[in-house]
């Protein structure tokens, strides 16, 4: 029977609406895109924010301008993830300005088009240390707090469908999200111990800065979209919709899993 009593509907939204309230959530990669919808989302449900940014200042510092209109705590923090010691100073940075890390999404990635047998070790060095290596070792350092303040944590981990789905062309970016999809499955089996959920979400064609070249690109777009079941691209809402789920509460008893938000690409793509 479905119930169409309003003041259900208003009372599950006003839950929702404060489900990460009073928490803290470190967000890799946060001035842009998906990362700061994230970011955005999560501050409205009541969380306090560590912004992190690797190149623009600015669009950070809007990002955190925008949160605290909010009512909620923020700060910035600068850190290239391709290197440890600067992902050290990040998490301890988050932890000291805060007070503690209770979310850690690892949203920061990059990706480059080249034909496989023209990819540089520099390119390929810079794709796996950004979107596989940092993930590993921002984790590592996350959860090295919990474990030594047994403390419960959630990891969400923005990987792609790419994960799974060949991408002709960006050889090195599939690899790096490949790892990840393992990544999220062995941590979830290694730290359910100390109640720890490690999950992961893998967008699809999602309308975000690093699809600017597609967007420009009229029939290359239109001919995606074609294949994308539900007619569009998604937005970086639709992902942080998700993140919000499995960093809340109400994902308490899922871990190891990648969650697919793409419209259903991936059972009707053809390259």
């Amino acid at each position: 029977m479905i119930d169409d009593d309003p003041r259900m509907t208003n009372s599950a939204n006003e839950s929702n609406s404060k489900s990460l309230n009073g928490k803290v959530a470190l967000i890799t990669g946060s001035g842009r895109g998906i990362g700061r919808a994230i970011a955005l989302d999560f501050a409205k449900r009541g969380a306090s924010i560590v912004i992190n940014y690797a190149h623009s200042e600015d669009e950070a510092l809007d990002l955190q301008k925008e949160i605290d209109k909010l009512g909620v705590k923020t700060i910035v923090i600068k850190a290239d993830l391709g290197k440890v010691s600067e992902i050290e100073k990040l998490v301890d940075g988050a932890c000291k300005g805060l007070g503690r890390i209770d979310i850690l999404v690892n949203n920061a990635g990059v990706e480059k088009k080249a034909p496989f047998w023209e990819v540089t070790e520099k390119d390929f060095d810079l794709i796996l240390q950004v979107d596989l290596k940092a993930v590993f070792f921002t984790t590592q350092f996350v959860v090295k707090n919990w474990i030594k303040n047994k403390q419960k944590g959630k990891v969400v981990n923005i990987s792609s469908v790419h994960e799974q789905l060949p991408f002709p062309g960006y050889a090195s970016y599939c690899a790096a999200k490949g790892g990840v999809g393992m990544l999220t499955k062995t941590l979830a089996v290694e730290l359910g111990q100390f109640g720890i959920n490690v999950n992961g979400i893998a967008p699809g064609a999602i309308s975000t800065e690093i699809n600017k070249d597609l967007l420009a690109d009229k029939p290359r777009l239109e001919a995606l979209t074609s294949q994308i079941p539900l007619g569009r691209l998604g937005t970086g809402e639709d992902v942080a919709k998700l993140a919000a789920f499995l960093a809340g509460p109400e994902s308490d008893y899922s871990t190891g899993s990648t969650f697919y938000v793409d419209g259903g690409l991936m059972w009707h793509y053809e390259e």
